[in-house]
């Protein structure tokens, strides 16, 4: 299901919308103010959203650590 952002721009919110199949205009609207005034915003890929600044220091130390750096090697 492709996963759009929009920024409302009545109230300024931030919010995601699932689209069935593609994207459809009339499903946009605001979850906070219920406006249908909106900006669509250029999306990171949903492989690099659930990374915390945790996730991020625990690759460096493995790499420090003479371990393997963030999937460099074969075997992540």
């Amino acid at each position: 299901m492709p996963i759009f952002d929009y920024a409302c721009l009545s109230c300024g919110k931030t919010y995601d919308v699932y689209h069935k199949v593609r994207e459809v205009i009339e499903d946009v609207i605001c979850p906070a103010c219920g406006s249908t005034e909106h900006k669509k915003l250029i999306s990171v890929p949903a492989a690099f959203r659930g990374e915390s600044s945790s996730d991020a220091s625990s690759a460096t130390s493995s790499c420090e650590a003479g371990g393997c750096c963030g999937g460099a090697c074969s075997l992540n």
